[in-house]
């Protein structure tokens, strides 16, 4: 079975059921809805195996809304989480031409607002300037990384996204106690409406990494 046609298709009837009543939607957020819903379910629920497909057909979903509101950074920032997504799903160099084109889209949503989705957009930069190999392989940054990270903490000091993964960068530099501060307040952070999935499995994630973390330290 080719899996990445298994996925499109998996994928296109409530992306397309979407895009059909894109007209009516009152907002942005309704707009990009569907694509954070399939993000979820690729995250959480799908093997990894079958993920970097996965995404790949999604991401063309998202492209679409794109194209179709140009002038809104909603859409442009979840395709660069998608690509973004696709790229750690792939791994190796083979992934670097996917988080290049992530942070080009999502620099083009810091141009038109980079407060929109709670500053997310620094959030996921930030993300890939720590992950992605630096110079001359990739245009990876750590410093770079640490001042988008504390510009989207200081759009969205208490969201989950912001200190989890802050806490994981933290946390890669062997700044351990600084990390446990910001991976405990992402268990704190208040649920996000429509998004049950993500905030649940993005909790076990900081779960583990705290987990992992406070035994190192004992």
């Amino acid at each position: 079975m080719n899996v990445a046609r298994f996925a499109g298709k998996l994928f296109r009837l409530p992306l397309l059921l979407a895009f059909a009543s894109a007209a009516l939607a009152a907002t942005p957020e309704e707009l990009i809805r569907p694509i954070q819903e399939q993000w979820a379910e690729i995250k959480y629920r799908q093997p990894e195996k079958q993920q970097a497909d996965s995404y790949g057909a999604l991401a063309l979903q998202a492209r679409k809304i794109v194209e179709g509101n140009p002038k809104m950074p909603e859409p442009l920032i979840w395709e660069g989480i998608v690509l973004s997504s696709e790229a750690g799903a792939k791994g190796g160099l083979g992934a670097l031409s996917l988080a290049k084109e992530a942070r080009q889209r999502l620099d083009e949503a810091l141009k038109l607002n980079d407060k929109a989705l709670n500053g997310s957009a620094y959030t996921s930069l930030a993300t890939l300037y720590a992950k992605v190999p630096g110079w001359p392989v990739g245009f990876g940054d750590k410093e770079r990384a640490e001042e988008y990270f504390r510009k989207a903490l200081a759009i969205n000091p208490d969201g989950i996204d912001p200190n989890f993964f802050y806490g994981e960068y933290l946390a890669d530099r062997g700044r351990t106690a600084d990390a446990l501060v910001h991976l405990e307040k992402a268990l704190k952070a208040p649920p996000r409406p429509g998004r049950e999935l993500a905030d649940s499995g993005r909790r076990q994630e900081v779960q583990v990494l705290l987990a992992k973390l406070r035994k190192e330290n004992r």
